[in-house]
């Protein structure tokens, strides 16, 4: 242990940091590997439903549920194992370095030398980003169309799937690359202060992103309608109205188009409220639920087959249940804590960087020893030399977002809710095939939601806080 002390001692910084990089990645890669392993072991040995859940799923539904997790996880570790030695090739063969030195090529042959860096950042960015997805694109095909095809959620066909992916990265190149540009030279021009300029930035932007992205963004891959009048929509405005929720607008989204899991969410700042339901989440809505007109195209009849005997979505007062849920985060603070908690640590993380970008040795380690580029500095320290704290920070947070969910809950149930919040919570994990058996540590680390049974007994409990 002493020499092999002396020999890691002995090696210059730049290799120490290296080497620290990787081992730590592999560490966490086979942390998760030995969690998932776990929960497969359960999804694999825990074949009839428990006696607890007897009275809320039955056998089919509960042996469909399993194989579906099961699916998914043995997907998770290829996708996650090649993802891990991807990383580490790309590492070890300098391929961050290689990446940079061709950018500055592509943009030298656009007339831009060396001194334009923020213009071979955005090249980077572009290429990046492309590899990223390109080499991800078979994982995410074998997903849609195996994976989710095979358990009935897949509703796409393969042409709407790659619109939509070419869609998702034009989109995301022409917000990633604009913001890029405009903080690296925030981070240029900034002083001694520049990590509380650039954090002010990047505060002002997701505020930005977070109001716009449900009117402007969301519609360019989904379309949403407003709510029709009707008994739930005078519900909807009813609760809101009755807990001072500023409640705008209520929209509905075609989500059974891409997939057949449902959703809600709330967004907007100040007295500009909305809420969104996905159809698949309204059984009055649900295109699930339709069958299709007779005499249509082949599609359709593909559609119909699919969905046959398939009951999907909650009854309005199931809705409202879940709202109540949602609306809970709203009135408990709990958005506005979230937000607090990210800023705190979005200001921490620039502070930490402008101590460490000046040390030479962080950009040594990763290849790059004449030149020390802004964009490649954010990369080594947020993405490799922060990742200890990361870890730590998420697990931490999904500590913390349990603790919101069973509050959320509780205030449902304060609204008079529970029968209907236990109704649709079951509904819920029965349309998106949930598996309400957890190993422990699994649940602990992973789950952002407490386990089905747990929400369920709280709220059942007359002592629930």
């Amino acid at each position: 242990m002493a020499l092999s002390g002396d020999l890691w001692a002995e090696l210059p910084a730049e290799r120490r940091i290296f080497c620290s990089v990787l081992l730590f990645s592999w560490a966490v890669y086979l942390w998760e590997a030995f969690l998932a392993h776990r929960q497969r072991r359960v999804y694999r040995t825990t074949t009839h439903v428990p006696h607890e859940l007897g009275q809320i799923m039955d056998s089919e539904t509960f042996e469909k549920s399993r194989l579906y997790q099961l699916d998914k996880s043995t997907f998770s570790f290829w996708s996650g194992l090649y993802s891990e030695v991807e990383g580490t090739m790309i590492l070890l063969c300098g391929g961050i370095p290689f990446l940079w030195k061709l950018s500055g090529q592509i943009s030298g042959r656009a007339g831009f030398g060396p001194e334009y860096e923020i213009v071979q950042s955005l090249v980077f960015l572009l290429l990046a980003t492309l590899f990223s997805a390109l080499t991800g694109l078979p994982w995410s095909l074998y997903n849609t169309f195996v994976i989710e095809e095979k358990h009935g959620f897949n509703q796409q066909t393969l042409g709407f799937f790659f619109k939509d992916a070419i869609k998702k990265f034009v989109v995301t190149q022409c917000i990633l690359l604009p913001v890029t540009s405009l903080l690296l030279y925030i981070i240029k021009i900034g002083g001694d202060y520049f990590f509380i300029y650039a954090w002010l930035f990047t505060l002002v932007v997701s505020l930005v992103l977070v109001t716009i992205y449900a009117d402007y963004i969301a519609p360019l891959f989904d379309k949403f309608i407003p709510l029709p009048e009707g008994e739930l929509k005078q519900q909807i405005e009813t609760m809101a109205k009755n807990i001072d929720f500023p409640l705008t607008k209520v929209y509905v989204v075609e989500g059974s188009k891409r997939s057949s899991h449902s959703n809600a969410y709330f967004y907007g700042f100040f007295k500009n409220k909305r809420i969104v339901l996905f159809d698949t989440l309204l059984e009055d809505y649900s295109a699930l639920n339709k069958e299709p007109a007779e005499g249509e195209d082949g599609e359709n009849e593909e559609t119909k087959s699919k969905t046959k005997n398939k009951k999907q979505g909650c009854k309005n007062e199931e809705v409202l249940a879940v709202l109540g849920h949602e609306l809970g985060h709203w009135k408990l603070g709990h958005t506005v804590k979230n937000i607090i908690i990210s800023q705190m640590n979005s200001f921490l993380c620039f502070f930490l960087f402008a101590v460490l970008i000046g040390q030479k040795e962080l950009f040594a380690a990763f290849g790059f020893y004449d030149t020390q580029p802004t964009l490649i500095g954010l990369m080594i320290i947020f993405q490799f030399i922060f990742s200890p704290y990361n870890e730590v920070l998420s697990f931490c947070l999904t500590v913390l977002s349990r603790r919101f969910e069973f509050q959320a809950d509780a205030f449902a149930k304060e609204l008079g809710k529970a029968k209907d919040l236990y109704s649709a919570l079951i509904k819920l994990n029965k349309d998106n095939l949930g598996f309400p058996v957890s190993d422990w540590i699994f649940s602990m680390w992973h789950y952002s939601h407490p386990p089905l049974l747990e929400r369920l007994q709280a709220l059942k409990d007359p002592k629930q806080e």
